[in-house]
């Protein structure tokens, strides 16, 4: 009788501390757009020392990339995030309409939940043989451009609209935004579905003369390629790509993780989360952290989506559903 109660004592503590270990061991599934992949293969690992070190807490974090819209759509079609960090607003919202997100979630988090921004800039064969300076050498005949799809990729829909904006105020009327739009388009071959797409297009294929893409995305490039290889053009003027987060409540609510993801979406405005995000040439937030990777990131003449353009809800109406500017334009260039 002795011998058998004692394996019944070890199986129950053997079964409370399994309990203990599961109620302190968390997963999360973060989806996010393709070039902020090596952003997060850092910022994961440093979150779960962070929960280790001050909350004794186990936790691991997954991370889904494409392009950001695609993305978007695959969550509210079911994909089980927890957090979204996209690069574009309109993809949150979505997912607000969806019934996935809160409708303030831009007021969860400081910066209008947006721990850092970017801008579209150039990347050329070495040398600039083509000579390109800023958005007018982009139509020039002749000319092979490379950009995402601006409907599946923020990276792509950025483009389409810094290229507006640049227009826009050169012109002086959305009658010449548009023709100078349809001109650079004309020179696009081929539009890929996301920003690592495109990147893949312009490098190892080596299809065109300029990739228009994100800062961040143009420096990994000359990082992991060689600068031999390639240059940045910073043009006069291009849009602020300022990236959103935000928790997925329906689903940390079934989950249990809504108080794990407002601890991780914190964690990138911390000073050891924004020196990761200046780590992978991504604009921080945080002014002093800034202040130090000054030489990473050169002055740039930016204005928003808001200020040049009414905000991305009137962009996407008139230029991006179904129908809309966009596909008018790719039809008929």
């Amino acid at each position: 009788m002795r011998f058998s109660v004692i394996p019944k004592t070890l199986a129950a503590a053997l079964s409370s501390t399994l309990l203990i270990a599961s109620a302190h061991s968390q997963t999360l599934l973060n989806v996010s757009y393709d070039v902020s992949r090596e952003l997060y293969k850092d910022i994961n690992p440093a979150f779960a020392s962070h929960m280790r070190q001050q909350h004794q807490q186990t936790v691991s974090v997954n991370q889904s990339h494409g392009g950001s819209s695609r993305q978007a759509m695959a969550v509210a079609a079911g994909l089980e995030a927890d957090i979204v960090t996209m690069n574009q607003s309109p993809d949150i919202d979505m997912l607000v309409s969806n019934g996935l997100v809160d409708s303030n979630w831009r007021e969860q988090f400081p910066h209008q939940a947006t721990p850092y921004t970017t801008t579209s800039v150039f990347l050329v064969r070495k040398g600039n043989p083509k000579n390109i300076r800023d958005w007018d050498d982009l139509t020039r005949a002749g000319l092979t451009v490379i950009v995402p799809n601006p409907k599946t990729s923020g990276n792509g829909r950025y483009t389409y609209v810094a290229a507006w904006g640049y227009a826009l105020e050169k012109t002086g009327s959305d009658a010449g935004a548009e023709q100078f739009v349809r001109a650079l388009l004309g020179n696009v071959p081929v539009l890929d579905g996301g920003g690592r797409g495109a990147t893949t297009t312009f490098t190892q294929r080596g299809v065109g003369d300029v990739l228009v893409t994100f800062e961040n995305e143009a420096i990994l490039i000359a990082q992991e390629l060689g600068s031999a290889g390639f240059d940045i053009v910073y043009p006069s003027v291009s849009v602020d790509a300022a990236a959103p987060a935000a928790i997925v409540k329906k689903v940390t609510e079934r989950r249990g993780t809504t108080a794990l993801a407002r601890q991780y979406l914190d964690f990138l405005f911390t000073t050891e989360g924004q020196q990761i995000i200046a780590k992978h040439n991504f604009r921080p937030r945080n002014e002093d952290v800034l202040a130090e990777n000054a030489n990473r990131f050169p002055p740039v003449a930016t204005f928003t989506v808001e200020e040049k353009l009414g905000g991305w809800e009137a962009v996407n109406k008139r230029h991006f559903v179904e129908g809309a500017l966009f596909d008018q334009i790719m039809v008929n260039r």
